[in-house]
């Protein structure tokens, strides 16, 4: 049997594991996992990889993004603790309390308080627990319908999850490419803000109800009363401050990375918590939380490895980059996002690292190139199977109505998401001062 013919049996097999196990209803985790043992055992069939080497691949590959791992438990373990000591609902209530007759400025308050949580963990999921809740609460005060409440939580919390300076995407593609992660801040940080705005005044601009303040403010929950804007700020000024101090001083500051950073930022947040926190409980909460998210990045590294001892990660970069280059760039609207609604993270893994060294070959800049695949991974969230985002934001904001009537009232911003981010890889060679800038 031919190579080629080898590789396809294999890549049919895992395919056939992971539909079976979704046939099941086992969780996105178990059912990649079961894809990448039978798609490590059909290769040790034809000696690729052999049996005795299995086992070590599976390892070596559950290892692949430890150090993600750490960035994504310490930042949403430091915005736990923000969130415990009350710091999240005094934002929001001080938002709405002092801008709630400034609705442009309230609806970009809102924005900025959504994209946090979900730019400092990489998580747009992190944003919707932290903060959901009562910003879900604010925006319905504000006269917003519960449909369009629920369309901006998803959006938005999409996009913090691509915002610097944590995208778990990039990261997952830059440690599969070689590439190193850094000079995102621009490239990722100005389409999330320019289409984060766009969002918020496109479905959240018109006014379709009453506004009652004293309502408002005795229906959100109650915050600490020493709490003050300086106990909120602080946190965050060490974590920045412990960022841009590198860059500063690069020669006399020690490179202390983001884990050591976000536990700084959240030993400084416990500190200045008006409220005893315990920070242990809080912690063993919050990573329980985490745990599916930590274990689908385990197991992506796993599924990477073996497809790449099997020759699947090959055969597929082969694929793309056999594509007509105009149908590449058009299809990217639907595979993208349909990667990340099967495979959640995984698909950042299997189709977006042979999609970057294919881009890097044909003269774009990978970097610029990769901030724009983010914002489509980013739709996929919406997109079941897996649907987090999009499930989480029609649980905070508890709307009742079907889930696709809910998707359907997003269009409008997703289809911009969808144009810029095409643009962005089309053109990413111009856009290169970007990252230069960000360096």
């Amino acid at each position: 049997m031919s190579v080629s013919g080898q590789v396809g049996i294999i890549a049919a097999v895992m395919v056939v594991a992971y539909a079976l196990t979704k046939w099941r209803k086992l969780s996105v985790e178990i059912s990649m996992l079961s894809a990448a043992v039978a798609g490590g055992l059909t290769g040790a069939i034809m000696k690729t990889p052999p049996l005795a080497q299995l086992a070590r691949h599976l390892v070596e590959g559950a290892f692949t993004y430890l150090d993600v791992i750490l960035v994504f438990a310490t930042a949403t373990i430091f915005m736990a603790i923000v969130s415990e000591s009350g710091g999240v609902n005094y934002v929001v209530r001080g938002t709405i309390k002092y801008f709630y007759n400034k609705r442009f400025i309230a609806l970009i308050l809102l924005m900025i308080i959504i994209l946090i949580p979900g730019a400092l963990t990489g998580a747009g999921s992190v944003s919707l627990l932290v903060v959901g809740a009562p910003v879900a609460l604010a925006l319905s005060y504000l006269g917003i319908s519960q449909k369009r409440v629920a369309a901006i939580l998803f959006i938005v919390a999409g996009l913090s999850a691509v915002a610097p300076p944590v995208n778990i995407w990039a990261m997952i593609v830059s440690a599969g490419t070689a590439i190193p992660y850094v000079g995102f801040e621009l490239p990722l940080g100005i389409p999330v803000l320019i289409l984060g705005i766009f969002t918020m005044l496109v479905l959240g601009l018109k006014k379709e109800g009453s506004m009652n303040l004293e309502k408002a403010l005795q229906d959100m929950p109650e915050v600490p009363e020493r709490m003050s804007w300086w106990r909120v700020l602080l946190p965050f000024v060490a974590f920045f401050g412990l960022v841009i101090a590198f860059r500063i001083w690069p020669f006399s500051m020690p490179i202390l990375g983001l884990p050591l950073e976000f536990s700084v930022a959240a030993v400084v947040a416990y500190g200045v918590s008006p409220i005893k926190i315990h920070a242990f409980s809080v912690s063993r909460d919050t990573v329980k939380r985490l745990l599916p998210l930590l274990a689908t990045l385990v197991i992506v590294g796993m599924l990477q490895q073996i497809m790449t001892a099997t020759g699947v990660r090959g055969w597929l970069s082969f694929s793309v980059i056999s594509t007509p280059l105009i149908l590449l760039y058009i299809s990217l609207a639907l595979i993208i996002p349909a990667s990340e609604g099967i495979l959640t993270y995984g698909g950042a893994a299997i189709l977006g690292i042979p999609l970057i060294w294919f881009f890097d070959s044909i003269g774009l800049h990978a970097t610029v190139a990769i901030a724009g695949l983010s914002l489509l991974w980013a739709l996929g969230d919406g997109l079941p199977p897996t649907a987090l985002i999009g499930r989480l934001s029609v649980i905070v904001s508890d709307y009742k109505d079907s889930y696709w009537s809910f998707l359907k009232s997003t269009w409008l911003p997703w289809l911009v998401i969808t144009i810029v981010a095409i643009l962005i890889v089309v053109f990413s060679s111009r856009l290169e001062f970007l990252v230069r800038w960000s360096k």
